[in-house]
């Protein structure tokens, strides 16, 4: 592996050691920071009928926690740039502890909304993006699985909350068990404390000197400097001109749009249709307990020499699927039915999400990547949190979950076949514009050629010219 990224870091991460208790920290935070949105949905029925609320009314509290998580990325980079991950990850666990035992004692959907959505929201963002940065610093050639260990605690949580806040609603409701998950929550602040801080070795002696005889001017234009590249740094306009970005856009906003309604919404589907409520929130379990496998099995395929080069394609074609399964959704009747749409989902839910920033990162590479994905991450904000909302006032219009499904399916199946003609339509253009690029550097050689040949035949006729003077 080139040690160019160790160089840039100013030392070699030590690829292992503490680096796995970090890892284990990281596994701890992701896991709450993903599957706390989606498991919060098995109180989302009881909360409905004791608050009065309609199905999009409750499906707000998803939204704005999903939005506010994804929203806060580019804040929460700067704040980890600037005091390390280990105090970042301790305040997200304490928000989002003290959001939901706050939460514990509201009257109104409103106070949800802020407490669950925009307090907890906020400190999940805090624990993602700080838990993903200090991986990068421990771990260079065994990043790749670190990475993949700590990503896997968002299905593993899953598979874990889900019945246990079934168990919970049925023994303290939902008010007893908010304030239980919020204390579960404050184990956020444990696996911060693992994030022990990277301490370089390497530290130019005359960097101190320097910012002593800095003059107060000079101080100040660099924090100017400083905060202007920061700010295109996470908001660079430039990445609209490119036209592979501005389609991977729109169809990954498609996807967003239609992706967490189902899960949002599931358990509920599954008690409507006569489904003990245990056996509904299950349901959550088993699309978790796929997911974890699909994932790095999608990793696996997606790095294989045949996929590789049409990766885009691949991830089209996960969008297709996932969106397929929620079409044939209302079909399924029977538990055993919902049982196996759960495992068909938890297949193209994770196929999605282990493609959707590697195709990212194909399309701008690694440099641009980080800022391209701090863009994504805010513009897809608003088809997160408008989704679920939309799909619940189809539930409170019609009088039936089935429509949801329908929407977001159809929603998302359009998404991927848009990814796939206009992949294609890219590709052509982009053969076209290389073989352009081609014609014209082609042709500026021969010109040059041209050229040099002119002026070598200038050369030969004046040297006898030059001789004959000599002569004479």
């Amino acid at each position: 592996m080139s040690s160019a990224p160790a160089d840039v870091l100013g030392y070699k991460p030590l690829d292992g050691g503490w680096g796995w208790m970090v890892v284990l920290g990281a596994h701890i935070s992701i896991g709450f920071a993903y599957s706390t949105p989606k498991a919060l949905s098995i109180f989302f029925k009881e909360i409905q009928e004791d608050l009065g609320a309609s199905s999009s009314e409750i499906a707000w509290i998803s939204s704005i926690m999903l939005a506010a998580m994804y929203a806060g990325g580019p804040v929460s980079s700067v704040l980890v740039n600037r005091f390390g991950s280990r105090p970042i990850v301790i305040t997200g666990g304490l928000m989002c502890g003290v959001s939901m035992i706050t939460a514990s004692f509201g009257s109104s959907i409103i106070y949800l909304y802020f407490c669950i959505g925009i307090i907890g929201g906020c400190g999940l963002s805090l624990n993602l993006n700080a838990s993903l940065t200090i991986i990068s610093k421990y771990f260079l050639a065994k990043r790749p699985l670190a990475n993949g260990l700590a990503m896997a605690g968002s299905p593993v949580f899953l598979c874990f909350l889900a019945p246990v806040n079934q168990y919970l609603l049925g023994q303290f409701g939902w008010r007893g068990s908010l304030l239980i998950l919020g204390g579960i929550m404050f184990n956020c602040c444990v696996a911060g404390a693992l994030m022990r801080p990277v301490v370089p070795h390497r530290q130019p002696p005359s960097c101190a000197l320097q910012k002593k005889e800095e003059q107060p001017s000079e101080l100040k234009m660099k924090i100017k400097g400083g905060c202007f590249k920061n700010a295109k740094k996470f908001l660079d306009l430039s990445f609209f001109k490119n036209r592979g970005f501005i389609i991977y856009l729109i169809g990954n906003g498609m996807f967003i749009f239609g992706a967490y309604a189902p899960i949002v919404f599931l358990s509920a589907y599954a008690i409507n249709q006569g489904v003990e409520e245990y056996s509904a929130a299950y349901l959550l379990s088993i699309m978790g307990f796929v997911d974890m496998f699909v994932r790095p099995g999608t990793g696996l395929v997606a790095n294989s020499k045949w996929i590789r080069p049409r990766i885009q394609y691949f991830f089209s074609f996960a969008m297709v699927f996932n969106g397929t399964c929620h079409l044939l959704c209302p079909l399924m009747k029977s538990y055993a039915f919902l049982v196996a749409y759960a495992a068909f989902f938890g297949v193209g839910f994770g196929m999605v999400f282990a493609l959707i920033f590697e195709c990212l990162m194909d399309l701008m590479g690694n440099e641009r990547f980080p800022s391209a994905v701090g863009l994504v991450t805010i513009i897809e904000c608003f088809p997160m949190l408008l989704g679920p909302p939309a799909a619940g006032l189809l539930v409170d219009i019609f009088g039936d979950y089935k429509y949801l499904f329908f929407m977001c399916g159809s929603v998302i199946v359009t998404g991927g076949l848009f990814l796939f003609v206009m992949n294609i339509y890219n590709d052509h253009m982009l053969d076209k514009e290389r073989a352009a690029k081609d014609r014209k550097r082609n042709q500026k050689h021969l010109e040059n050629q041209d050229q040099v040949s002119i002026s070598e035949a200038k050369m030969e006729r004046s040297e006898p010219e030059a001789t004959e003077m000599t002569t004479a």
